[in-house]
């Protein structure tokens, strides 16, 4: 999900960023990426820069719809969750509540009191 997220908000990222933005390990990172690439979520380019290897990631347009579809999902989860807490907690009075409560450190053992 946090490749996915970051990704979605940049045009490309390279492994390096990935790993070291995630603090995720390459093993970890590499692992993701070969998953999210079976699945056709991420596309991976590689070439070189400076002579050194350079590992590329981008969203491809099915992994851009799939993340859309998941965000959507979360905000109707979280719209349900705040509608469900607005029903079950009804605004309470002013009024202070009248229920006597015991005090935290009465030591009372009960299962002598019978």
């Amino acid at each position: 999900m946090a490749i996915m997220s970051m990704l979605a908000a940049s045009a490309e990222l390279s492994f390096t960023e990935l790993r070291d933005a995630l603090r995720m390990t390459d093993g970890n990172v590499t692992t993701h990426i070969r998953t999210l690439q079976k699945a056709g979520y991420v596309a991976v380019a590689k070439s070189f820069r400076d002579k050194r290897p350079l590992t590329t990631c981008t969203l491809t347009a099915t992994g851009r719809k799939a993340f859309g579809a998941y965000v959507g999902l979360l905000e109707g989860i979280v719209k349900s969750a705040k509608q469900f807490e607005k029903k079950s907690n009804p605004i309470k009075s002013s009024k202070p509540s009248t229920t006597k409560r015991r005090k935290s450190n009465d030591h009372t053992n009960f299962a002598l009191q019978s």
